[in-house]
């Protein structure tokens, strides 16, 4: 349109080139205002891969336990009881079990939701389901949205970063950025002695990359110039310039060395070690000090030896649990002491729960449930020491104030300042939100 008005006499030459130029100096990343005043300014998205059991974690059944093994009354199958007893923590007195005491131990900054739905019941589905609010069709992941939303902080790191040692069901899809452009992609991190590959400079000095880069850079504008309506080319420049300032600042983001004895303790970590959820937690913390929008970490990957899709067997639950429980709680407690709990959300949450029932008494393992299970929030202006919603008495369906994927998406924007249904992006004819057409704000899980 500007090159038609110009092409007409109606714009000066000069004028075209400024604004085409302010366009194409624009930064996408650039720190952005929300729509009212937020009470949070980041996210730490914690997802348990492979489903999550409810009833043997966060929300007790009682009628399961003494009904165990016995035939349901109306129906096929049998009641299982969870493997694991369930105690009251902190002056909230909330129920959790076994496998969970030391986030137990934080449970009055938690708030713990039992009325969660997804909107499938398979793996992929499933993961997609929570990640981006469609279950059936490829849309941009919560982290891309909010990179999309705010910017980043911090111009040297990405604004939205994932911690994945494997592949969860649905693979990059999980935190891919489909029609956003593809800078608010995650870039997704692999725990070990190199978390970031070529993060050290090839050339021989400073001085020859410098020149690289600029003689990189000019051709790449020329290559702009003309094609300034190209979102994914302007996003790959910028993600040079990004990856630039990585090699400054990401070393020492990922590098936890200079940590306390008493912090790596308490995150379960030996000086030295690279790997672990302990490593991806404190990471995670350390990307939030210095300016990331949205940091996930993902636990397990495909393989039901490494995730949480206990079919066969519950009793591996004690294991995963082990891994990821002192972790979370130090996350948590880590925050609080610096003061960030209060502008940070945490989310803990899986695709779906297991099933109560049984196929066969003796049965060691559950299927997927989708239609009832749990997740929780902390930070960010969320309530704390409290749980919202019930389940029915065996865990099967939600009895009272059902939380759908949408409604936990738009309570978590709302914190970040956003109106959910005016975070929108124009797509193929018509404007597209991370809660498509769906959502509310949960005002019962807010301080």
């Amino acid at each position: 349109m500007i090159r038609s008005l110009a092409g007409g006499g109606l714009l000066l030459p000069a004028a075209l080139s400024q604004m085409l130029g302010a366009a194409e100096l624009e930064n996408p990343l650039a720190p952005k205002q929300p729509h009212f005043k937020p009470k949070a300014k980041r996210v730490i998205f914690l997802f348990m891969t492979g489903g999550v059991s409810h009833i043997d974690t966060f929300d007790p059944k009682p009628f399961l336990t003494a009904n165990h093994g016995k035939p349901i009354a109306k129906g096929k199958g049998f009641y299982k009881g969870a493997d694991w007893k369930f105690q009251r923590y902190g002056k909230s007195g909330i129920e959790i079990s076994d496998l969970f005491p030391e986030t137990g131990s934080v449970i009055d900054d938690i708030c713990v939701i039992r009325s969660m739905t997804n909107i499938n019941g398979d793996h992929f589905g499933a993961t997609i389901g929570i990640h981006t609010g469609s279950a059936t069709f490829n849309r941009p992941s919560m982290g891309s949205w909010v990179s999309y939303g705010l910017g980043t902080e911090n111009q040297n790191l990405p604004s939205f970063v994932v911690i994945a040692p494997e592949l969860p069901y649905a693979g990059a899809q999980t935190w891919g950025s489909d029609f956003l452009p593809v800078l608010h992609q995650g870039t997704r991190i692999i725990p070990g002695p190199e978390p970031i590959p070529n993060m050290k400079r090839r050339a021989e000095t400073a001085e020859i990359q410098q020149t690289e880069l600029q003689m990189t850079e000019y051709f790449n504008r020329q290559h702009l110039a003309g094609r300034e309506t190209d979102s994914n080319l302007a996003a790959r420049i910028k993600s040079f310039e990004t990856a630039f300032g990585m090699q400054k600042e990401a070393p020492e983001a990922f590098d936890i060395s200079k940590e306390p004895d008493a912090i790596l303790k308490m995150y379960g970590l030996g000086r030295g070690d690279t790997k672990g959820f302990g490593w991806q937690c404190l990471v995670a913390r350390r990307l939030a000090e210095r300016g990331v929008r949205f940091v996930e970490l993902i636990d397990g990957g495909t393989s039901i030896d490494h995730n949480w899709d206990a079919h066969a067997y519950m009793p591996v639950y004690n294991k995963l649990a082990m891994g990821v429980d002192k972790p979370i709680a130090a996350l948590i407690r880590d925050l609080k002491s610096r003061g960030m709990l209060d502008d940070t959300v945490v989310v803990w949450t899986t695709e779906f729960g297991r099933t109560p029932t049984v196929p066969d008494p003796t049965a060691e393992g559950r299927g997927h449930h989708a239609t009832a299970y749990c997740s929780w929030v902390a930070g960010g202006g969320f309530a704390a020491g409290k749980t919202y919603g019930v389940s029915d008495e065996i865990g099967g369906l939600v009895a009272q104030d059902e939380v759908s994927v949408h409604d936990l998406q738009a309570t978590i924007l709302n914190q970040l300042g956003f109106d959910h249904t005016k975070l929108t992006y124009r797509h193929a004819g018509r404007d597209y939100r991370l809660t498509d057409v769906h959502g509310k704000v949960l005002k019962g899980i807010l301080a």
